[in-house]
């Protein structure tokens, strides 16, 4: 069965001024944003964290907003494209092996980007880039849902479960990360992605009477 989907919202792009700061200025916009919450950081903090001027920061940036627009799309580019290859109908592949595999690259896509990746499950859409940012969201599980129901249609999966429900519920357990995994922690990425697609595949693996 051929999977087709719409294609993925473009971004719109946000782009500061060139500078050596200007990755170091996001990284630690993203950690304040995390630890103080969005709104309640202004750039004077985001200043002080760095230890420089607002003027020195507004060389390289425009906004807080475009701060925060950079690191949501840093969260969903690289997740954008994992799920868009998967939606892909290649020769050889069954849905299921595509689902499968787009479950464990979400692991890895997010432990690269925790940070980013923690504080847009944070936005409630309360700007324009937070509206844009969830879109993208809603985006990735319409998509996720029509490979599960391809994975139904083809006899891979069982299907007394909604398919909306299903790639909730994928999403949610990769999701749930951010609450605990730490890179030193006692379990790896790998170890990790093995066990949520243990997990959320046996028990969703269609079984014969």
């Amino acid at each position: 069965m051929t999977t087709t989907g719409s294609a993925a919202p473009t971004p719109a792009r946000r782009r500061g001024r060139p500078g050596h700061d200007q990755a170091a200025i996001l990284r630690t916009a993203v950690e304040l944003f995390n630890r103080k919450g969005y709104d309640a950081t202004s750039m004077g903090d985001l200043a002080k964290e760095l230890g420089l001027t607002k003027a020195a920061i507004y060389h390289h940036v425009t906004s807080k907003e475009q701060l925060l627009g950079e690191a949501l799309d840093d969260a969903l580019d690289e997740l954008t494209a994992v799920v868009d290859e998967a939606m892909r109908d290649r020769a050889g592949t069954t849905a299921y092996a595509r689902l499968r595999e787009v479950t464990r690259r979400s692991v890895e896509v997010l432990v690269a980007h925790q940070p980013s990746v923690t504080l847009l499950l944070r936005v409630r859409g309360n700007s324009a880039v937070e509206l844009a940012a969830l879109e993208r969201r809603r985006w990735l599980d319409d998509r996720l849902a029509e490979l599960v129901a391809a994975a139904v249609a083809e006899g891979s999966l069982r299907g007394d479960v909604p398919p909306a429900l299903v790639s909730r519920l994928l999403f949610g357990m990769v999701n749930s990360l951010v609450e605990w995994y730490r890179a030193d922690g006692m379990f790896d990425p790998v170890t990790i992605a093995d066990v949520i697609s243990l997990i959320a595949f046996d028990g969703l693996a269609r079984h014969e009477a």
